[in-house]
């Protein structure tokens, strides 16, 4: 038996809507350790380019690139005050708490266009190693973690469920308060045009990563899919 101690790193890759962040979180309760939603940093670029009228179509790579080597950027679980707006975690920029409004519809419509940067991409991946370095074990998740960012690390994992399904998850997670009734399908839309984006760019793009444990969320449910992880982990498990 292992400790988680001795610098575990464990990614989770995956789409938006197969369930990174719910096992992320759980998976790092369980082990002990910290986590990091890469996903967040490229929406926190997106959210101060929109504040800061940066072009975004065709995007002003300098001006993002910029943008992401100054981010001050600090992720951390969020107070049981602030879980009761349904956030899963809290992400201060400048100290200033923007979880809400990284989640709005302008970022969610941008933030894959901004990820496609390739420079910023390359900014954001020394930034995550770094990060990585600095902790004593960590679970990352993002959409180029086990490929790109810690392709050495100790357990890769990729989470994956069908578009239908996934567009349900995060039409619940947007309209819980005021349901709209093509809430599903226009999540399917957005959905699919992020893998594509997504998958198709120049610099990182999803894919599965070699040697990585492939887990369909389809029909699964969270401890579900962590027993899946678990019998991976066998050997830092008490």
């Amino acid at each position: 038996m292992r400790e988680a101690s001795s610098k575990l790193i464990i990614t989770i890759d995956g789409p938006a809507g197969v369930g990174k962040t719910t096992i992320g979180q759980m998976l790092a309760a369980r082990l002990g350790l910290n986590y990091l939603d890469t996903g967040a940093m490229y929406r926190a670029v997106t959210w101060q380019a929109l504040q800061s009228a940066v072009n975004l179509a065709p995007p002003n790579e300098a001006a993002l690139v910029e943008l992401g080597r100054n981010l001050n950027f600090v992720s951390r679980d969020a107070t049981p005050e602030e879980a009761t707006d349904e956030r899963q975690y809290t992400v201060m920029l400048d100290g200033q708490d923007v979880s809400q409004q990284l989640r709005s519809p302008e970022v969610e419509k941008w933030v894959s266009v901004v990820a496609a940067v390739g420079p910023l991409r390359q900014e954001m991946v020394e930034r995550q190693r770094e990060i990585a370095r600095q902790n004593a074990g960590i679970i990352m998740i993002g959409r180029d973690i086990g490929s790109v960012v810690l392709p050495d690390a100790d357990l890769k994992i990729y989470l994956d469920a069908s578009p239908e399904v996934r567009a349900v998850r995060r039409s619940r997670q947007k309209t819980s308060k005021t349901v709209a009734e093509n809430a599903a399908e226009e999540a399917r839309r957005n959905l699919e045009k992020r893998d594509q984006i997504d998958s198709q760019r120049t610099v990182s793009p999803m894919v599965i990563p070699e040697g990585a444990l492939v887990i369909r969320t389809d029909h699964l449910n969270p401890q579900e899919v962590m027993a899946q992880i678990e019998a991976a982990l066998t050997d830092w498990l008490p």
